[in-house]
């Protein structure tokens, strides 16, 4: 579990909605970003998995 101010949480949430990612993924995203601009991004990390359906699918 993750505590957080309820507005920063909010303000972290409108900025996901914004980039169409869960508030989830956006936090991950931005650790990750602050951890490989400060040198600290482990080299096995896999990257962030796509998720949502895949391109193409136009019915």
């Amino acid at each position: 579990m993750l505590r957080l101010d309820p507005l920063v949480y909010d303000a972290l949430a409108r900025w996901a909605g914004d980039e169409l990612r869960s508030a989830n993924a956006q936090i991950e995203f931005l650790l990750r970003r602050a951890l490989r601009e400060a040198g600290r991004l482990p080299g096995g990390a896999k990257p962030i998995p796509r998720r949502g359906r895949p391109p193409g699918g136009d019915d």
